[in-house]
C-alpha cells in the first residue's frame, strides 16, 4: 500500500484471545505504511492470540490502558476474537479508552468481534457497522445499523466482518487515515 502514514500513531487494544490474524496483519500494514503502533491491555507483558480454532502467538504489550492516554493516538484498532473483546467490555478503562476516540471524533477501525466493546462504550446508536453475524442484534439493539459488507465505513468508524476481510479493511483504514482521518467524511 502506498499510503504514507509517517507520523501516525495507532493504538491497538486487546487482550489474551484476540483473533491473531486481526491483530498481526492490520499492525503489520500500518506499519508498512509507516505508522507506529502500540499493543494496549489490561495487562502487562504478554497476550496470546487465538489461531482460528487453537492459541496462537503472543504480542507484547507496549502499554497498560489505565497508563494510555488517546489523546496521543491518531486512531484506535479494535481485533476480534470471541474471548478478546468480551474480556474487554467488563474492563471500565478499556471501555472508556474506547470511548474517548468518539469523543474526540478520532478514528476507530473495528473487525469481526471487535464492535462488541463499542456496544458496551454506547457509542453505536445511529451508526451503520459490521462485524461477525452474531453480534447483529447487540448492535441493533444498542441503536446501531447492522449490514453484512466486507467493509462498513461511517464517518470516523471502519468495521469488518471477518479474517476473510482483512485486505479491505486494511485497505479502507489506511486510505482514511492518510486522508486525515474520518470524523469529517461522510459514510461510505
Amino acid at each position: 500500500m502506498s499510503s504514507d502514514l509517517e507520523g501516525k500513531r495507532i493504538a491497538i487494544l486487546a487482550t489474551d484471545g484476540f483473533e491473531q490474524s486481526e491483530l498481526l496483519k492490520p499492525k503489520e500494514a500500518l506499519e508498512s505504511a509507516g505508522a507506529e503502533t502500540d499493543v494496549i491491555s489490561i495487562k502487562g507483558g504478554r497476550i496470546k492470540g487465538w489461531d482460528m480454532d487453537k492459541w496462537g502467538q503472543e504480542v507484547e504489550v507496549n502499554l497498560n490502558v489505565a497508563e494510555a492516554d488517546p489523546a496521543r493516538y491518531d486512531a484506535l484498532l479494535l481485533p476480534g476474537g470471541v474471548m478478546n473483546p468480551d474480556k474487554l467490555r467488563v474492563e471500565p478503562k478499556a471501555v472508556e479508552f474506547a470511548r474517548q476516540f468518539f469523543i474526540s471524533e478520532k478514528l476507530v477501525a473495528a473487525i469481526c468481534h471487535g464492535p462488541w466493546l463499542l456496544v458496551e462504550a454506547g457509542v453505536v446508536q445511529g451508526r451503520t457497522l459490521t462485524s461477525w453475524p452474531s453480534l447483529k442484534t447487540d448492535i441493533r439493539n444498542a441503536g446501531g445499523s447492522w449490514v453484512d459488507e466486507e467493509v462498513s465505513s461511517d464517518r470516523n468508524l471502519i468495521t469488518s466482518r471477518k479474517p476473510d476481510d482483512i485486505p479491505a479493511f486494511n485497505k479502507k483504514f489506511i486510505e482514511t487515515l492518510a486522508q486525515g482521518g474520518g470524523a469529517a467524511k461522510a459514510a461510505g
